[in-house]
């Protein structure tokens, strides 16, 4: 991948972490996260609609099971 081996990994993660510290660095990654998961769905066409949706129909269905 791009021709990045251990070493310049290793070096990349210890630059951010001097440069964001200890503390933001779980954030940026969650929002990195968050943020390719978001462009992914739209990518194939779902939106947030769509999953609140596919909840409540899996809701109605377990509460249905259960009656």
């Amino acid at each position: 991948m791009f021709g990045l081996g251990f070493q310049e990994i290793l070096l990349i993660l210890l630059l951010a972490l001097l440069l964001f510290g200890a503390k933001k660095l779980p954030q940026i990654g969650k929002a990195l996260g968050n943020s390719i998961k978001e462009f992914k769905d739209a990518f194939e066409g779902k939106n947030k609609e769509d999953k609140t949706d596919e909840k409540s129909d899996s809701n109605e269905k377990s509460d249905d099971n259960k009656k």
